[in-house]
């Protein structure tokens, strides 16, 4: 016969289950914050092993930066008189912020073919971490990568345009962040998708740099052929970088172009990235869990 004292205790262990149950999913937030935060500073430490895993944002910029400005700049004539320098800048930002998310797939790509993956599957820990973690140690490149691309733009003669504060410009590097890291997890998915290192590069390369190139970030669209600048105008890239030259003040011709992406710059760079973002955000977690067959 059960006692008085073990109905007690049987009756009681619903409760403390249940009570159990509540903790741990209450202490779910913290934890997932504290994995994203251990997988990110595993990222920067092995970036501090190999610094040239930066050259993409550090070096990249520079040199795209002095050769646009000073060889390109060189054969190009900006609307009423307008400063190369000052049209570039914006477009420079574009091209080196889309081609560094390449860094993303990369990253994820080597990290599954070396079996590292399969180490931080035996842990207790967030599955979804490794994602985030890569994503935020590369917004923290694009931040370096803008902001070289900024001091590098200052040195060749760019200024943003009368009237023009701190805040609106860092509005405008903001849009660039942003569209940087929706568009980095469109790379996640690349890189979890594709076998090899590689081909993650290839394939991303093949993607991204045409993506950069047919906009309005190193030349007007208006003098393209009609099917490029039917692209060009209604490119993200386009959107981002006609949104940060209104933003800077600097020439921005794509304004007189008639299609709503360039007449409405900022918006459409919100709801680019933004749609981008919950997009690829889930698809990523999506494969990646698929992949490592959680």
């Amino acid at each position: 016969m059960t006692s008085p004292e073990t109905e007690t205790t049987v009756a009681q262990l619903p409760a403390r289950t249940q009570t159990a149950a509540a903790d741990t999913h209450a202490s779910m937030p913290a934890k997932a914050i504290r994995d994203v935060a251990v997988m990110t500073w595993r990222n920067l430490i092995h970036i501090s092993r190999a610094p040239m895993q930066l050259s993409d944002v550090t070096i990249q910029p520079v040199l795209f930066t002095l050769l646009f400005v000073y060889v390109l700049g060189a054969g190009i004539t900006i609307a009423h008189g307008g400063s190369y320098a000052d049209y570039a800048i914006a477009g420079l930002l574009a091209m080196n912020l889309v081609t560094s998310t390449i860094g993303t797939a990369v990253g994820l790509s080597e990290d599954l073919g070396k079996g590292v993956i399969d180490r931080f599957r035996t842990l207790p820990m967030w599955r979804p971490a490794v994602l985030v973690g890569r994503s935020l140690t590369d917004f923290l490149a694009s931040i370096l990568c803008a902001a070289i691309v900024m001091v590098t733009g200052l040195v060749v003669g760019w200024h943003a345009g009368a009237g023009v504060g701190i805040g609106d410009v860092l509005a405008g590097v903001g849009l660039f962040l942003l569209f940087a890291y929706a568009l980095s997890w469109g790379c996640a998915c690349l890189g979890i998708y594709t076998q090899d290192v590689e081909s993650s590069q290839g394939l991303g390369m093949v993607v991204l740099f045409p993506m950069a190139l047919i906009s309005n970030a190193l030349v007007p669209t208006q003098h393209m052929p009609a099917f490029f600048r039917a692209i060009a105008d209604w490119n993200p890239v386009s959107a981002v970088t006609a949104a940060a030259r209104q933003l800077f003040g600097n020439p921005n011709p794509a304004a007189t172009v008639h299609v709503w992406p360039m007449e409405h710059p900022i918006a459409a760079s919100l709801i680019w990235s933004l749609g981008l973002l919950a997009i690829f955000a889930p698809l990523a977690v999506h494969l990646y869990r698929t992949r490592v067959k959680d």
